[in-house]
């Protein structure tokens, strides 16, 4: 069942995007937490940069997105990781994952400081969620053998 979920924007920059990466930082319910962190990183970003925090989110999130993923198939009695194009929200969604992935495992002070960083340097196409969309495409192509599993 493929079900496309409304998702509604947030309060100040009124963005989907921003929306679904609050989403994907709260923890435990506490989603007042989870915006107060990112609007400090989108401060941080601004005074780091001088450039539109917003566009630079999505710059970062456009950087991370793949554009290849591997699925794993099952064909007679071997199991196969079979490379498969995403579909732009799902791309979107995994780069979302990956950089609050990335972000949680830097070291630092605060969620805000680090997710600031970690943005700027997927926006400068650097950093361990870009580095992660690199080892997907390159477990795609080397699977690329497999494509007519799908």
């Amino acid at each position: 069942m493929n079900r496309i979920r409304n998702i509604e924007s947030d309060p100040i920059y009124r963005n989907r995007l921003v929306n679904m990466l609050v989403d994907r930082i709260l923890k435990n319910g506490k989603k007042s937490l989870a915006y107060q962190i990112f609007y400090q990183a989108m401060k941080r970003i601004r005074q780091k940069t001088s450039r539109n925090p917003l566009s630079v989110l999505r710059q970062a999130v456009r950087g991370v997105t793949p554009d290849v993923i591997t699925k794993t198939r099952r064909v007679g009695g071997s199991t196969f990781r079979v490379p498969v194009e995403v579909v732009p929200a799902e791309g979107k969604a995994s780069a979302i994952r990956w950089s609050l992935i990335a972000c949680r495992k830097r070291s630092g002070r605060s969620m805000a400081l680090r997710s600031s960083d970690e943005l700027m340097d997927a926006a400068r196409n650097s950093g361990s969620a870009i580095r992660k969309r690199e080892e997907t495409h390159k477990v795609a192509e080397a699977n690329k053998a497999f494509a007519h599993f799908r």
